[in-house]
Parts: C-alpha cells; sequence; structure tokens
C-alpha cells in the first residue's frame, strides 16, 4: 500500500506543480550524499522517514463492526489502524534559485489539496473509510533536520514536512452464520457423576431463540406478541428480535398491524430459524 501511495503522490505533484516533459525527476530514494552526487537534473525528493500509529485516531469501543447479510450469515469487521506516514521533501537543483521556485510551487500544490484527490488514487487505495488527509509544514515535523541530515551524511537543506494518514487492517472480516437459537443448561456441574445432583438429561434448559419478522408496511406499526407469556416483543429497526428464557415446546407469535386482523403463527423451540413474513 506505501509503494502505490508513493505513485499517487509522483502523479499529484506532476499534475498540480505542474511538471511537463519530465523536466523535474520525482524521487523517494534516501537522499545520501553519494546520491545527490549523481543528480544530472533538477530533482524533487519525497523521502519516508517516520511510520508511526495515530492514537488520537485509535477506535475503542466498540472494536468490531457487524453487518447482517440477506443470506443469514453475519458479518464481523475488525475497526482499521489510522498509520502516520511521514516524507521529507527537498528540491535539488544546480542553482538555490530553481530549488526554491520547486519548492514554492510544491508547497502551493500539496496546500491547495486537503486531501487526496479520488481520481489519483491506485486501487489499493480506494477502499479507504474516509478521504486520505495531506498535512503540510506543520510544527511538529522533523523537529531537529540538522540530526536527520547528519544520519545521511549529506549538507542541511531547507525540507518541507508532509504527513499522509491512511487506515491500515491487517485482520480478515469473519463471516459466519447468524446465531438464532441459544440454548441454557441448569444444573450441578463441576462433580463427579455419582456424585451430581441433576443428571444431563434432568437439568433444566432454557431457549434464546431470535429472528426477523418482514413486512411492507412500516415495523414500527407492527407488534409481535407472544401469546403464551402476554409478553410484547420489542422489534429491532431491520425487523430482527429475541426472545429468552423459553423451555422446549410450542409457542404462538401473534403478529399485529393497523388495519389489519392480527395473524398467529406456531413456532416449535427449538427450530432451525423462526422468520416471519406479514
Amino acid at each position: 500500500m506505501i509503494n502505490d501511495l508513493d505513485e499517487t503522490l509522483r502523479k499529484l505533484l506532476i499534475r498540480e506543480i505542474p511538471i511537463k516533459n519530465g523536466e523535474v525527476e520525482i524521487s523517494f530514494d534516501q537522499p545520501k550524499r553519494e546520491w545527490s552526487a549523481r543528480l544530472n537534473r533538477p530533482t524533487l525528493n519525497l523521502y519516508l522517514y517516520d511510520i508511526r500509529e495515530n492514537n488520537k485516531l485509535r477506535q475503542t469501543q466498540p472494536m468490531w463492526e457487524v453487518e447482517r447479510q440477506a443470506n443469514g450469515t453475519v458479518t464481523q469487521r475488525r475497526k482499521p489502524f489510522r498509520v502516520d506516514l511521514h516524507y521529507m521533501i527537498t528540491a535539488w537543483a544546480a542553482e538555490p534559485e530553481d530549488e526554491h521556485r520547486l519548492l514554492t510551487r510544491t508547497l502551493m500544490a500539496l496546500f491547495r489539496l486537503p486531501h487526496l484527490p479520488d481520481d489519483l488514487l491506485a486501487e489499493s487505495l480506494k477502499t479507504q473509510p474516509v478521504p486520505i488527509p495531506v498535512m503540510v509544514a506543520q510544527e511538529e515535523e522533523i523537529r531537529n533536520p540538522a540530526e536527520v541530515w547528519s544520519a545521511l551524511d549529506n549538507e542541511l537543506r531547507p525540507t518541507i514536512g508532509c504527513m499522509i494518514t491512511l487506515a491500515l487492517n491487517p485482520y480478515q472480516p469473519l463471516t459466519t452464520p447468524l446465531v438464532r437459537t441459544r440454548e441454557l443448561r441448569i444444573g450441578q456441574s463441576g462433580y463427579p457423576e455419582e456424585y451430581a445432583l441433576t443428571s444431563p438429561a434432568s437439568a433444566d434448559l432454557f431457549w434464546t431463540i431470535g429472528g426477523t419478522v418482514r413486512s411492507e408496511k412500516p415495523l414500527d406499526k407492527v407488534q409481535l406478541t407472544l401469546v403464551e407469556q402476554g409478553l410484547n416483543i420489542p422489534l429491532q429497526p431491520e425487523g430482527r428480535f429475541m426472545v429468552g428464557n423459553l423451555k422446549a415446546g410450542d409457542y404462538t407469535l401473534e403478529i399485529s398491524t393497523e388495519g389489519r386482523k392480527p395473524r398467529q403463527h406456531k413456532i416449535t423451540v427449538p427450530a432451525p430459524d423462526y422468520d416471519l413474513t406479514v
């Protein structure tokens, strides 16, 4: 993904500065002394010198996004990390005036764009959850440039700091069947079978069931009732419902809508699904 970001920045500068007929080379090499000694034409260097997580944008709770699919499965996606990539941009030419002119044009181009343009993004960057921000010449960038250039074994030069923030997600989405029935077994556990007061066969079993009500009418006009217990069951906006503390057996779910006679649906607990259509 980082190499795709480099290519996006290259296209952006060529278009926005603009650079015509290859009159200026754009490089991402480490600007060491031996590298600069080999230059034979004006060059704009973007050196990626630091990568770190943006803790201010770190996602806390909930860590997972849940998406229900039409086929009855659930897809869970972990929220991505946000990472800051720090570039130092320098201009190289035979005359200082040419370097300063190139730096000025670079600053003007980057200041015009608070985000990377969508039409220049590489394919791997098009799935970013938000527009990719560009921060240029900020105070906290390159606090001690003399140390940086000393480490590069090169002479101190004017530098533009540029920070790009990307969302990175090392986790694969997890797709699982939607849980419609849950079993709760109540009884003694943790003892040898000969001392158990309640055997597995005689333990009390309770079930939690879930399903979906599908209706042509707005669901806020639909009322769902468990007849045997006189229990009104709340419906979520997408029609999902859940009922707990049920023993195995037959039950009746009644659906009431405005202007229609209530309809009753027989269900058996446990069962593969409990979806209802009005």
